[in-house]
């Protein structure tokens, strides 16, 4: 693959279809790849099978990899303490062949993963999905409510000032120290919690 290959996110958040179109469509997008674990919203228009038709309609294809790239996982090996564990995600070969599918479709498409929340830390497509994403030397495009651009790189670095990780008081840490480190304390906040019920 390409070290210029793209790949855009975006939350469906409670936009109104035609909105949500017109940012797919000023962003070139061709293919929305959902990521939701269970395609379904109170916000109807955004249910799987109203979603794919509309973007049908508007010459977009839809694939779903929710069961790969999804938050809420069913492997017990990802879960500590009844929570999912990113980097335990990160592992499970559901995920890398999600992973890959989304590569294979990069190649030839602009691809964007959707979600639902409208803020990409507030999201796994941001602080699981697009982290291992650009460690395949993609570079994630999150596509933000208002319709502007944010590079990954500086959702990063809102994520790390979000976290309170500060250089100054990890002055023996590596950038990348202090990046993972953020991403690991994101992940805690924001990390599926399965109920007691699922995990007897």
């Amino acid at each position: 693959m390409s070290l210029a290959a793209t790949v855009m996110t975006i939350g469906h958040s409670n936009h109104d279809l035609s909105r949500f179109l017109e940012l797919l469509s000023d962003h070139g997008v061709s293919v929305v790849i959902d990521v939701r674990s269970q395609p379904y919203s109170r916000f109807a228009q955004f249910n799987q099978e109203n979603l794919a038709g509309s973007l049908g309609g508007f010459g977009i294809n839809y694939m779903f990899l929710g069961r790969e790239l999804g938050a809420r996982r069913d492997e017990p090996e990802c879960y500590e303490n009844d929570q999912a564990t990113y980097d335990h995600v990160a592992e499970l070969p559901a995920f890398r062949e999600g992973l890959s599918k989304v590569l294979n479709e990069a190649e030839s498409n602009v691809v964007a993963l959707m979600c639902a929340e409208r803020e990409p830390l507030d999201c796994h497509r941001a602080v699981l999905i697009a982290r291992h994403l650009e460690a395949h030397g993609v570079e994630v495009r999150h596509i933000l409510a208002d319709g502007a651009i944010e590079a990954h790189k500086e959702t990063e670095k809102r994520m790390v000032l979000a976290m309170g990780v500060d250089p100054l008081f990890d002055a023996g840490r590596s950038p990348s120290e202090l990046i993972a480190r953020a991403y690991a304390e994101r992940g805690k906040q924001i990390a599926y919690r399965r109920q007691e019920s699922e995990s007897e």
